[in-house]
């Protein structure tokens, strides 16, 4: 029935219908006793037939009765709405994590232990949405609900939600999975699911995140078990193939006819909803392009560095990982020549990584080989101080240590006052890994949680001296007390097994 809810197609969203239609009915039910009765009294008690009022007054067992009535009937739709609401807010054991990051007007998708991020950007063509009247092009089927590349999670495993934002308020809404958790910038939110059957599902951004809010779609694509694999592996190809073409791009050379047109291809793909097709943008949030100093006078490496990374206190976001080096090249090139601009400047992805001081992947070991770099690596590895692990420190010195060490690596997730932000992360005091075994506790910090994968191992990041004294504090700060003091031998044993 289409004045009604939908089913959903994961086991919470079912259990969401079910609770909601429970609540219809019993609304109904009452509203058929309730307005029944009053109904039929105004018509069987009115005054033309001669019916007289009563005349009692504060009845002791009527107002017991409707009062325990309601309560009774709270309790039967609450036990329900309870079971299911902390079944929604149960992230353990899940077999894939996602990172979402929203931002001003597309979704960052991020998988856990993969080495695959890709964004996910609206692919309804601007005639579409720009022609309301449907004078020169018809709305597809999936209007405003259709993207390039749909986020891509396995049927029948659980999947966990790791939800951010880069800059606004957005909200990561998906109906038929009864998802809908907000995207906040500088929190992380959990949401979850668990897809039965193979499909594509559709959402949208729930809420109002600026000018271009309604062209922000969500689409998931659910694949069987076999088929997830196969996509898993398919994308670190491209991955490979990517990485090799962006290598392959540093040492060619494209006309300017080339790079115009790859250029235009890429402005109206990534800047033409703030900008506008023809450069004159919207100020003054999104100032013009036609004839701006940025585009003319000013420099190309200034020019590139603003696209590449943004500009700090504008809604100018940088594209250094959204683009490839040939395409910011292309799109610099493009805004520097478009629109009466005219510059003559031609941008090639040499000069992209020049100018942002960019080192992509394989040149690495070209840079190892330079004498400069050698020099430096020496240089440090020779002033870098030796650990003396055998050093047994004090109480107070461990707590002074630890204390710096928390508030430089820890302090962002579990706060200075160790409360941390459930349930992402979760609180250090009084807690049972703060306060239990210290060997799990060395465990965690050293290799991370395999159960949440927000917590990230510091064995890379810390040295064992540092471990030792924040696990000495975390262990003794905000009330925990333990008295228990960890030294580097143990963490460096703790290390080996």
């Amino acid at each position: 029935m289409q004045l009604n809810l939908t089913k959903g197609v994961t086991a919470v969203s079912r259990d969401v219908y079910d609770l909601h239609m429970l609540v219809l009915y019993i609304c109904t039910a009452i509203g058929v006793i309730v307005f029944g009765a009053m109904f039929w009294s105004i018509a069987f008690h009115r005054k033309s037939k001669g019916v007289k009022p009563a005349d009692f007054h504060e009845s002791t067992k009527i107002e017991i009765l409707w009062t325990a009535i309601p309560i009774v009937i709270l309790i039967a739709m609450a036990i329900p709405a309870t079971h299911t609401l902390i079944a929604m807010e149960d992230n353990s054991n899940s077999d894939v994590t996602i990172q979402i990051t929203g931002s001003q007007w597309k979704w960052h998708y991020k998988y856990f232990d993969q080495d695959i991020e890709y964004y996910s950007v609206l692919s309804t063509p601007r005639e579409q949405y720009q022609n309301q009247k449907e004078t020169i092009a018809t709305k597809g089927e999936n209007y405003l609900l259709e993207v390039d590349k749909p986020l891509v999670i396995p049927a029948n495993k659980k999947v966990r939600f790791l939800i951010t934002s880069d800059d606004v308020i957005h909200a990561w809404w998906v109906p038929a999975f009864a998802v809908k958790q907000d995207a906040n910038p500088g929190f992380i939110n959990e949401a979850w699911t668990k897809v039965d059957e193979p499909g594509i599902y559709r959402g949208q951004c729930a809420e109002l995140c600026g000018k271009d809010h309604g062209f922000m779609p969500i689409v998931v694509e659910v694949k069987s078990e076999a088929d997830y694999d196969i996509w898993i592996n398919e994308q670190q190809q491209r991955n490979a193939q990517a990485a090799e073409a962006e290598r392959a791009s540093l040492s060619a050379s494209l006309s300017k006819e080339e790079l115009m047109q790859l250029g235009e291809i890429t402005y109206t793909a990534y800047c033409s909803a703030c900008h506008q097709p023809t450069g004159l943008g919207l100020p003054p949030a999104f100032p013009a392009l036609k004839g701006s100093p940025i585009t003319t006078t000013g420099s190309a490496k200034e020019h590139i560095n603003i696209v590449f990374n943004g500009k700090a206190g504008t809604g100018m976001q940088g594209y250094g990982k959204q683009l490839s080096m040939k395409q910011i090249a292309a799109v610099v090139t493009y805004e520097r020549n478009a629109w009466g601009n005219n510059t003559g400047d031609v941008v090639q992805a040499s000069d992209v990584k020049s100018a942002v001081a960019y080192s992509v992947e394989g040149t690495a070991q070209e840079a190892k080989a330079s004498v400069a770099v050698e020099e430096a690596v020496e240089t440090i590895t020779e002033e870098a101080p030796v650990e003396d692990l055998a050093k047994v420190y004090s109480h107070d010195e461990l707590m002074t240590m630890g204390e710096k060490v928390y508030m430089k690596a820890c302090v962002a997730c579990h706060q200075p006052t160790g409360a941390g932000l459930p349930p992402a992360f979760p609180a250090l005091k009084g807690s049972a890994i703060a306060t239990g075994d210290i060997a799990v506790h060395l465990d965690m910090v050293l290799n991370g949680s395999k159960k949440n994968a927000a917590m990230a191992a510091f064995a890379s990041q810390l040295t064992k001296t540092e471990i030792a004294a924040v696990v000495t504090y975390e262990r003794n700060a905000w009330g925990n007390n333990t008295g228990d003091l960890v030294q580097p031998a143990a963490v460096d044993a703790a290390s080996a097994n």
